[in-house]
């Protein structure tokens, strides 16, 4: 359907104005995002909605880790290393961050500090972007938490 904008200004009213000005800058959001959630050689791609607590993407990772990764994450190859996937998910929190920089993840990591309570949306979390995610036992503190993610290289930069 073609739509004749000069006319359509020239007849429409401040309605016409106003529909045109919410659909350019507020367009309407899928509630629904997959994330890429990284540790040591693994990613995990969990869809989330933007309104669930980070308590919520806990639960639903430590599920995933739990059925998919029984005997651990291999957190690096050389020298072999592996962290131990909780079974009981009262006895650990997860602690989050993203990319310094999105387009080089070798770069490090910047802590979310995300409370539980706190929504995937409200801490900026878009499509298809990567999170690492660590494991701690409750009581330990998320200060100067270390993000392991191994960053797969192209032969061709190993030569």
């Amino acid at each position: 359907m073609e739509v004749d904008l000069v006319s359509w200004f020239k007849d429409g009213t401040k309605d016409n104005l106003k529909m045109l000005a919410r659909d350019v800058h507020h367009p309407v959001d899928d509630p629904e995002i997959t994330i890429r959630l990284k540790h040591g050689i693994h990613t995990v791609f969990l869809l989330v909605m933007i309104d669930w607590p980070f308590s919520r993407v806990t639960a639903e990772l430590l599920s995933v880790l739990q059925e998919r990764y029984p005997k651990g994450l291999t957190t690096s190859i050389a020298p072999p290393e592996t962290t131990p996937v909780p079974t009981n998910d009262g006895d650990v929190k997860a602690v989050y961050a993203i990319p310094k920089n999105p387009n080089d993840l070798s770069q490090g990591w910047k802590n979310l500090k995300a409370q539980p309570t706190d929504t995937v949306g409200g801490k900026g979390l878009t499509e298809m972007c990567s999170v690492a995610f660590a494991l701690l036992h409750l009581e330990a503190s998320e200060e100067n938490v270390k993000f392991q993610v191994e960053i797969p290289a192209l032969d061709d930069e190993e030569a």
